[in-house]
């Protein structure tokens, strides 16, 4: 197993990507923190399932958006599993509208959650993995932040910003061997996707060269990857996994 004896911390964990790293990473061996927003007994259920395969968890409720909320939570999974190896920020919102009605609210929202929320648990494991000398932080970016979507301003900008905060945390963990990357999913099989309007998922889906959606587990075993030794030399990168999406 790659990833014996880690401990992985995984944001947005109760259901669709966040759910299916969460237990590729338990099935690689690591001991894993489930996080989720206000679906605690989503993030339980999910828990249960990787103790069930011989792995410890934790399942926990904790607002990303909350730098306070972020730091206690860190602190209790320490309290817990002593370390964090792997951190994968998952955790993410949508509010979608055409620019010109865009609301503050809509606005602020995604952002608070989709980008703040990724700076606060970067900024509170990534001093913990600098003090340690070693870590992964992956980043769960989208196609959306790399080549921009219609009707997704606010989703876009996040996840371009989720881009270049990977990059400048990159450049400044690398000294001390952490590694930073994003995963940026096309057009993926889950809940967030199947919300969105058929006329819209017709349109993406006609723009895939692979011609189908993708599934929550191929992402997830791109984040195992980057979280294992074979990636412990590459940081600061995207990796699209989108079916050539964004070619």
């Amino acid at each position: 197993m790659r990833l014996a004896g880690k401990v992985a911390v995984v944001t947005g964990a109760s259901g669709g990507i966040g759910q299916a790293c969460a237990e590729a990473l338990a099935r690689e061996g690591a001991d894993v923190a489930v996080l989720a927003g206000s679906n605690l007994a989503g993030a339980r259920e999910v828990a249960c399932k990787i103790e069930s395969i011989g792995r410890q968890a934790m399942a926990l409720a904790v607002d990303v958006s909350a730098s306070q909320a972020v730091e206690e939570a860190v602190e209790q999974i320490y309290e817990r599993f002593s370390r964090i190896d792997v951190l994968v920020n998952n955790a993410g919102i949508r509010r979608d509208n055409f620019l010109i009605r865009m609301t503050d609210a809509e606005w602020d929202d995604v952002l608070r959650v989709n980008l703040s929320g990724v700076f606060n648990f970067t900024r509170a494991v990534g001093k913990r993995m600098f003090r340690q000398r070693n870590g992964r932080i992956i980043n769960i970016s989208s196609v959306a932040g790399v080549m921009g979507n219609a009707g997704q301003a606010n989703y876009s900008a996040a996840k371009a910003g989720v881009i270049g905060l990977t990059k400048a945390a990159a450049r400044e963990l690398a000294m001390r061997g952490v590694t930073v990357n994003a995963v940026a999913p096309g057009l993926i099989d889950t809940g967030m996707t199947t919300s969105l309007r058929e006329d819209v998922k017709a349109r993406l889906l006609a723009g895939v060269p692979l011609g189908r959606l993708g599934a929550a587990d191929e992402v997830a075993a791109a984040c195992v990857f980057l979280a294992s030794d074979e990636a412990g030399y590459i940081t600061g990168q995207v990796l699209c996994v989108d079916g050539g999406l964004a070619m």
